[in-house]
């Protein structure tokens, strides 16, 4: 296996750095992934699933999108400042232009088939993706042959569950500041796992109707963004620290009732948390089953 480190844009212009972990064949075959919150491209993980599929002749393209750690510069196109991004301050829908930019970058260099996986805030931005996809860029719909949701979260209801008895403390404070127009204020660690700006944590907990593609506490919803994914579609969880409020087994039995797809492969991995610390090799071996099958 070949390791290349890629330079790539966003159709924004914003630059983005990957690595593209080549099979020893000439395959027209990848996979693009997208890493989660105040994370990078650079994981144990995906290191074991690059191994694991090129076995199956499938390369994998990792890129940091502007959401890469939890603070960063970007700059697009016939813009003279740089912007701050990183998961404390990227708007999320601006994935799109991410992930169109590293699928253009693929089909530059003569791939034709696409498996898009995404982890954590990664799945919700493949999603949303997908979806925008299928009104504004039909045409790649062909290339996309599979959808991988790695740990798929709830986001707002985490930040709830995260903050317990602070939680209205803090979207009152967050909403006193973008009042006096202080969104770019970063709150204290102690507001959720990792570092927001005052406007991503009003984006992430309550203005969020755009991308709250994962309710799973609530049984009259229908997860229509997830079910206009036609594609197979695979998804996973880990059992042990988890950023789930349901067990994994009753969370994967849910869903199975509310996703409408024949080619649904979902479950959970026992003994893996999160990020499938210690769990890479079984969680690869997963995901190369089901492509093998495709």
């Amino acid at each position: 296996m070949n390791i290349e480190t890629v330079f790539l844009k966003a159709t924004d212009g914003v630059s983005l750095t990957g690595v593209l972990y080549k099979t020893n064949k000439n395959t027209k075959k990848v996979m693009i992934a997208v890493h989660g919150m105040a994370t990078g491209c650079i994981r144990k993980r995906y290191e074991a699933i690059a191994k694991k599929i090129g076995e199956n002749n499938i390369d994998l393209l990792v890129f940091n999108n502007r959401g890469h750690g939890i603070v960063n510069n970007i700059k697009r196109k016939n813009k003279v400042n740089a912007e701050l991004a990183g998961s404390a301050y990227e708007e999320i829908t601006e994935c799109y232009e991410d992930i169109s930019g590293a699928i253009n970058y693929v089909l530059s260099k003569g791939y034709t088939d696409i498996y898009l996986m995404g982890h954590s805030l990664g799945t919700i931005k493949i999603i949303y993706f997908y979806n925008k996809m299928l009104k504004e860029n039909k045409e790649l719909k062909s290339n996309i042959k599979a959808v991988i949701l790695l740990s798929l979260v709830d986001l707002p209801l985490l930040i709830k569950f995260y903050l317990r008895d602070k939680y209205q403390d803090t979207i009152n404070f967050a909403k006193k500041m973008k009042n006096e127009n202080k969104e770019m204020l970063l709150l204290q660690n102690e507001s959720f796992m990792y570092p927001l700006s005052v406007k991503n944590f009003l984006r992430y907990s309550i203005e969020n109707d755009d991308i709250d593609f994962a309710r799973f506490s609530d049984e009259k919803y229908e997860f229509r963004e997830i079910n206009k994914i036609k594609v197979p579609l695979f998804m996973r969880w880990g059992n042990s620290k988890e950023l789930i409020i349901q067990k994994a087994e009753d969370l994967c039995e849910f869903l199975k009732t509310k996703i409408n797809n024949p080619n649904l492969d979902i479950g959970y991995i026992d003994g893996a948390n999160h990020n499938y610390k210690n769990k890479e090799k079984e969680l690869a071996e997963e995901i190369a089953s089901f492509l093998e099958k495709q």
